[in-house]
């Protein structure tokens, strides 16, 4: 068996082959980057920065057994990218932070690969990788933090506090995916590690929809706006409870992604609604107003309506065949 190829062993040697690879991204309104005590931006004039964190840890969000390097190195950026995009920003620098074992440190193939994924997302976004960090991990398993700095005009930013009764609940793309892609890994974890970056792969390539909330922001369609990364049910509750409102889905209009089409009904819906890691965005906006039918090739549906908050009436609940049924945030929770 051939052995796996080495870089240069030590913290610097990595560095140094970090900076050469991302390199190549456009500065944009990086001033100073990669090799400093502190990255400089550029803030936009005019615009308020928009700062988001996001963890990927082995064992919780990939395992190397089944997720291609490309992959984890993708994953790890698009969870970032997602919180810009559900602001309706646009991104200025990422910031990469890295605990490794030795062993994969080492490991020409993986860090290329795993770097490979998250440049060419950066890439096809236009946002330079600016700075971070880098250690030994204090086990065998890989921990990556990734934060990204973003800017929207100053006062516009969409947030989830801004949704009304009478409001429209939309959602772009499609629902479930990821958590049907992640259940077909389960049972055959090497059945998807020559997959490509596309809408197939959504849980192997989630596609973060920055040109949608931008849209939603630039053309002031939306009153308020979340990314689906803990499921549709979880992140519906979280915009609910900041806007102080209750909401009301209808299970007919729900957008199944192709891949549910191989779960039984009971776990198709499960998946929908509380499968997770969809980055799709659900947003809010007044009856009145007008949403295409698409916004940068990205469907767009509407899938139910804010109502009152009542204490007599659910927070959330849902329409299936003229019966309706409490709406229970069973998504994704830390530490719960």
């Amino acid at each position: 068996m051939a052995k796996r190829k080495k870089i240069a062993s030590g913290e610097l040697a990595l560095i140094a082959r970090l900076r050469a690879m991302a390199g190549a991204l456009p500065a944009g309104r990086v001033r100073l980057g990669i090799g400093d005590d502190c990255a400089i931006l550029r803030a936009p004039a005019g615009h308020e920065l928009l700062v988001t964190t996001d963890f990927s840890l082995e064992g919780r969000h990939f395992r190397r057994a089944w997720h291609s390097p490309q992959s984890v190195g993708h994953r790890t950026l698009a969870r970032g990218l997602s919180d810009i995009s559900s602001m309706g920003g646009q991104p200025l620098a990422a910031f990469l932070s890295l605990a490794l074992p030795r062993a994969v440190a080492q490991d020409i193939r993986w860090m290329d690969g795993f770097l490979a994924g998250l440049l060419t997302l950066a890439a096809q976004n236009k946002v330079p990788l600016a700075g971070g960090d880098t250690s030994e991990a204090p086990g065998t398993e890989v921990l990556a933090d990734i934060m990204l700095i973003g800017s929207a005009p100053a006062g516009r930013a969409l947030t989830r506090s801004g949704a009304r009764a009478g409001d429209i609940i939309y959602c772009t793309g499609a629902l479930g995916g990821a958590a049907a892609e992640l259940a077909a890994l389960s049972k055959t974890p090497t059945r998807f590690r020559h997959a490509q970056s596309s809408d197939e792969h959504p849980h192997l390539f989630p596609q973060p929809r920055l040109a949608v909330g931008q849209a939603l922001l630039r053309r002031k369609l939306a009153s308020a706006c979340i990314d689906i990364s803990d499921g549709l049910s979880t992140d519906l509750q979280h915009l609910c409870e900041a806007s102080g409102v209750a909401a009301e889905l209808d299970a007919a209009l729900l957008p199944a992604h192709p891949l549910t089409a191989a779960l039984a009904p009971a776990a198709q819906m499960a998946a929908i609604l509380h499968g997770g890691e969809d980055y799709e965005l659900l947003f809010t906006a007044p009856a009145k107003t007008k949403i295409p039918r698409s916004l940068a090739g990205v469907p767009i549906t509407r899938i139910g309506r804010i109502v009152p908050r009542k204490k007599s009436r659910a927070r959330m609940s849902i329409v299936a065949e003229d019966t309706r049924f409490e709406l229970q945030p069973r998504g994704w929770e830390h530490l719960r």
